[in-house]
C-alpha cells in the first residue's frame, strides 16, 4: 500500500490567467453568512488516467492550453474569482473585482498514478497536487449573485443562534496547547463499503425511528471519538454543516433556481455536546437520535433568516461557530465537524479527455477541531470515500477500533490499471 518512496513535483511554468474580456473594477461585499466563516482555503484535486502515447490530440501541452482558454472564458461570468480579498474601512473582508487574474501552474511529478498514496494526503497531496495559494480568491468562497441573503430586521437577536455562534471578543484568551507535538492534526482518506453504511443505518434506526446514512455515520463517528477520550468527565462535541440554499428558497421556484447557482456561503453548523461516558455507554440509535435532534433545529428557513439577522446585530465584530471554540485538549474535550460532500461532482469534471478516476477535497484548515468530509465513491457502487483531518491519536484509535469500517483508500480499490 502506498507510494514506492517519496516523489518530487517540479514546476515548469507559472502564469496568470485573467478573464478574456475586460471587466469594470468594482467591489462586492460579503454576505452575512460569508462573514461567519474564517478565511480558509479549500482545495480539491482530481486524478485522470494517462492518455495513450500515440494519441497526439491529448498531449500535456494541448490539455494545458484547453484549460487556460476555458478558464479565461469562465472568468468572464465568474469574475470574482479573478479578483482579490481586501478589507474595507470597518475591517470586514470584501471582494475587489479587478481581474487581477488566477495563478495557473504547470508541473511534473515523477510518480505513476497507481503508486500515489491516496490514503496519506499529507505526504502525497499537500503542497504537491494541491499547491499553496499565494494570492487571489480562486480557493476562497466569494459572493457573485445579487441575491445574497439580506437581514430582515436590523437589531433582531435570536437566543437560539446565541447557542451556536459567539462573538470573538467574548472568548477567553486561547490557552497554550497542552498536547505534545506527536499528537497533531493529520489527513487521511478512507472508503466505507455500501454494506457497512447499510449496517450502520440499520443499527442507528434500531429504535424504530428511521435515520439517514449521514445521521448514522455521524453518530458512529461521534461515539468513536468519545471512546478514545481517557477522561470520561469531559464532553465531546459534534457539528454538522447544513446547506441553507434550498431552505431559504423554500416554496419559491424562481429563487430556488437562483440559489442553485449561488456559490457564496449559505451554511450553518449546528452541533451537539454530550458527556463522554454517556456517548460510550448508549446504543448507536440513541446517539443517532441526538444527531437528528440538533440537526432538526437548523434545517429550516427560519433558522437561516435568524442567523442572517444575528450576524447583522454583531457586525463588524467577527464571530465564530461555538463548535470551534475549544480543541482536543481543551477543558470541554474534543470537537468534530462533519460536512457532507455527497454532491461532490467527480463524474462531471470531464474536460474532454475522460472522467476522473478519483477526486477529493483537501482541507488541512489548521484549527483544533477535527474535520470530516464523506463523499460518494467514484465507482458509483454505494460506497463512500471519507476525507479526515483529525488529531493523530484520534485517527490511530479509529483505525484500531473500526478498521473494518474505515479502510485505507488505494488504487487497487479504485481498480486503476
Amino acid at each position: 500500500m502506498g507510494v514506492k518512496g517519496d516523489f518530487a513535483v517540479v514546476v515548469s511554468k507559472k502564469e496568470v490567467v485573467a478573464a478574456v474580456l475586460p471587466i469594470p473594477g468594482h467591489w462586492l461585499p460579503m454576505s452575512n453568512l460569508d462573514l461567519l466563516l474564517p478565511p480558509v482555503d479549500v482545495g480539491v484535486f482530481f486524478c485522470y488516467k494517462k492518455t495513450p502515447q500515440h494519441d497526439n490530440l491529448f498531449t500535456f501541452a494541448s490539455m494545458s492550453s484547453v484549460l487556460k482558454k476555458s478558464l479565461a472564458q469562465v472568468l468572464v461570468s465568474f469574475y470574482p474569482f479573478s479578483g482579490e480579498i481586501v478589507k474595507n474601512t470597518l475591517g470586514e473582508p470584501e471582494l475587489l473585482c479587478n481581474n487581477k487574474g488566477v495563478d495557473f501552474i504547470e508541473a511534473f511529478a515523477d510518480v505513476e498514478l497507481c503508486d500515489l498514496d491516496l490514503y496519506n494526503p499529507d505526504k502525497s497531496i499537500e503542497g504537491k497536487l494541491v499547491p499553496q495559494k499565494k494570492h487571489g480568491v480562486l480557493c476562497v468562497q466569494p459572493i457573485i449573485s445579487s441575491i445574497a441573503p439580506q437581514p430582515r430586521r436590523p437589531g433582531l437577536d435570536s437566543s437560539s443562534i446565541n447557542n451556536l455562534y459567539i462573538p470573538l471578543s467574548t472568548l477567553p484568551p486561547a490557552p497554550n496547547p497542552q498536547h505534545c507535538s506527536s499528537n497533531h492534526l493529520i489527513s487521511r482518506i478512507y472508503y466505507i463499503s455500501a454494506d457497512q453504511l447499510i449496517r450502520l443505518q440499520l443499527l442507528a434506526s434500531d429504535d424504530g425511528a428511521h435515520k439517514t446514512k449521514l445521521e448514522a455515520f455521524c453518530a458512529f463517528l461521534w461515539k468513536l471519538v468519545a471512546a478514545g477520550v481517557t477522561n470520561e468527565g469531559q464532553f465531546c462535541k459534534l457539528g454538522i454543516v447544513v446547506d441553507g440554499r434550498m431552505r431559504l428558497s423554500q416554496g419559491e421556484i424562481g429563487k430556488s433556481k437562483l440559489f442553485s447557482s449561488y456559490f457564496g456561503n449559505v451554511l450553518s453548523i449546528p452541533y451537539g455536546e454530550k458527556p463522554v461516558l454517556g456517548l460510550t455507554s448508549q446504543p448507536l440509535s440513541s446517539t443517532a437520535d441526538s444527531v437528528h435532534e440538533f440537526l432538526e433545529s437548523a434545517v429550516t428557513k427560519d433558522h437561516f433568516l435568524d442567523l442572517i439577522d444575528w450576524v447583522e446585530v454583531h457586525r463588524p465584530e467577527p464571530v465564530l461557530a461555538r463548535i470551534y471554540a475549544g480543541g482536543e485538549d481543551g477543558p470541554n474535550g474534543p470537537s468534530l465537524v462533519v460536512s457532507s460532500g455527497q454532491r461532490f461532482p467527480v463524474s462531471k469534471v470531464d474536460f474532454g479527455w475522460g472522467k476522473p478516476v478519483f477526486g477529493s477535497y483537501h482541507f488541512p484548515w489548521g484549527g483544533e477541531a477535527g474535520y470530516v468530509m464523506p463523499m460518494p465513491s467514484p465507482l458509483e457502487n454505494g460506497d463512500w470515500v471519507v476525507y479526515m483531518h483529525m488529531m493523530k491519536g484520534q485517527v490511530e484509535f479509529i483505525e484500531r477500533e473500526a478498521g473494518d469500517v474505515f479502510k485505507p483508500l488505494t488504487f487497487e480499490y479504485l481498480n486503476v490499471n
